[in-house]
C-alpha cells in the first residue's frame, strides 16, 4: 500500500527484522559470554615457574633481585603465579643460566649480559663496557632511547625475552696483593675480570680469568689469580676478600654502571595473560631501581669498614694506567663493531647515546658535583 508517495514495510518484513535483531543479540550476548569465561580460565590458572641465577643463593643485592622478583610477582597476582629461585650451582651451573632458559629446562633466569659474550657478543652492552654508561644513564638508554628493543632483537635468536632487573651502579676495580704503578705491573697478572674488560687487560699484558663469584675467595687465597675484580663494597667485604687481599683499587673503569638482566623463555612468555606479563615486568622495573638504591646506600658504610677496621688500603689507578686502558677500549668496541653487524648496530646506538648525555652532563650532574666537592 502506498500512502503519500511513502512505502510502508508490511508486517513480514517488520517480523524478519526483528528476527534478525534477535539473533544478533544472542550471538553478541554469546561472545561476551565466551570473552568472560575466557577471562576466568587465564585468572584460575596457577603458574609455577622455575628460575635459576649466576649467583650464591640469597646473596646480598645479586642474589636477592630475583628473590624480590619472585614475591612481587606473587603477591601482585595474588598467588596465580609462583616463581622459585634457585643458587648458582642449585640446579643448573652460574654460566649454564643462558642455555637452560634458551632451552626451555626453566622458564627464568638471572644474571649478568657479559657473560654471554661467546654465544651473543652484542650483550655485552646491556650489562655494561669498559668506559660506558653509568646506572642512570644505561637505564635512560635502554628505557627510553632504543636499547631495550635492540636488546630484545640480539636475543630473539636464543628464543630469550629480556628485561632490566638491577644494577650495581659504579664498581670497583679490584682486589690486589701487589701495587699497581705502572703498566708494567699489569704484565703477566692473572686476574679475573669478564667482558670486554677482560679483553682490555689482556692486550695490557694481564691474563684475564672467569670465574663465578663463589669460586673467587678460594682462588684468591691459593694463588690461582693474583687480582680480582667482583662488585663493590658490599658485596665485596660480604666475601672477605679483606683476608686474602691487601690492595683496593679503583675506579672501576671496566663496569660503570653494571645492568642486571631477567631472561625469560620467549615461548613462555607468549603464552602467559596479558595481566601476568605486566605483573612481571612491573616487578622487574622495581627491583631495578631497587637494587641500585641499596648499592648505592650499603657501599658507604662497607667501605669505611673495610679501611678503618680491616686495614685494607685503599688505592687509585695511576692516570696514565687509566688512560691506556681507555685507548685500548675503545680500540677495541672499533674493532668488535667492524666484525659484527649486529654489535655495530647496538653499538653506534650506545655510542650515539653515551655522546649526547655525556654533553648534557657537562653542565648539570658534573658541573653540580665538582661544585658540591670544592
Amino acid at each position: 500500500m502506498v500512502s503519500n508517495g511513502i512505502r510502508k514495510p508490511g508486517k513480514i518484513m517488520i517480523k524478519k527484522l526483528a528476527t534478525l535483531l534477535f539473533f544478533i543479540a544472542i550471538v553478541s550476548c554469546s561472545n561476551e559470554s565466551s570473552n568472560i569465561e575466557t577471562s576466568s580460565i587465564e585468572k584460575a590458572k596457577t603458574y609455577n615457574w622455575r628460575l635459576v641465577t649466576a649467583w650464591p643463593k640469597n646473596y646480598p643485592g645479586l642474589g636477592m633481585a630475583p628473590e624480590r622478583i619472585a614475591k612481587l610477582v606473587e603477591e601482585m597476582s595474588d598467588g596465580q603465579m609462583k616463581i622459585t629461585v634457585y643458587g648458582a650451582g642449585e640446579q643448573v651451573p652460574a654460566f649454564g643460566v643462558f642455555d637452560a632458559v634458551s632451552s626451555g629446562s626453566h622458564q627464568m633466569g638471572h644474571s649478568g649480559g657479559y657473560f654471554w659474550k661467546g654465544k651473543a657478543p652484542a650483550a655485552q652492552f646491556f650489562t655494561g663496557v669498559p668506559f660506558g654508561l653509568t646506572a642512570d644513564e644505561i637505564n635512560a638508554w635502554t628505557n627510553r632511547a632504543g636499547g631495550i628493543e635492540l636488546w630484545r632483537e640480539v636475543y630473539e635468536p636464543f628464543n630469550i625475552y629480556p628485561i632490566p632487573a638491577g644494577n650495581t651502579g659504579t664498581q670497583m676495580f679490584g682486589w690486589f696483593n701487589k701495587e699497581i704503578n705502572s703498566l708494567d705491573d699489569i704484565k703477566g697478572l692473572k686476574m679475573r675480570i669478564p667482558g670486554i674488560g677482560g679483553e682490555v687487560l689482556k692486550r695490557a699484558g694481564g691474563i684475564p680469568v672467569t670465574l663465578p663469584g663463589g669460586e673467587l675467595f678460594t682462588a684468591l687465597q691459593t694463588g690461582v689469580i693474583d687480582a680480582t675484580e667482583w662488585v663493590g663494597p658490599y658485596n665485596d667485604l660480604t666475601f672477605g676478600f679483606q683476608k686474602v687481599a691487601k690492595y683496593y683499587y679503583y675506579p672501576g673503569w671496566h663496569e660503570p654502571g653494571s645492568m642486571l638482566e631477567l631472561l625469560i623463555n620467549k615461548d613462555e612468555w607468549d603464552a602467559l595473560p596479558k595481566h601476568l606479563q605486566v605483573i612481571i615486568d612491573t616487578a622487574a622495573k622495581a627491583v631495578n631501581q631497587d637494587i641500585l638504591d641499596e648499592y648505592t646506600a650499603r657501599n658507604n658504610k662497607a667501605l669505611r669498614e673495610l679501611v678503618d677496621i680491616h686495614g685494607v688500603e685503599l688505592r687509585k689507578l695511576p692516570d696514565d694506567v687509566i688512560s691506556e686502558f681507555k685507548t685500548i677500549a675503545n680500540e677495541i668496541l672499533e674493532e668488535n663493531a667492524a666484525k659484527d653487524e649486529t654489535v655495530n648496530k647496538v653499538y653506534q646506538s650506545y655510542k650515539k647515546f653515551k655522546a649526547e648525555v655525556s654533553a648534557y652532563h657537562v653542565v648539570s650532574e658534573d658541573a653540580f658535583v665538582e661544585a658540591r666537592n670544592k
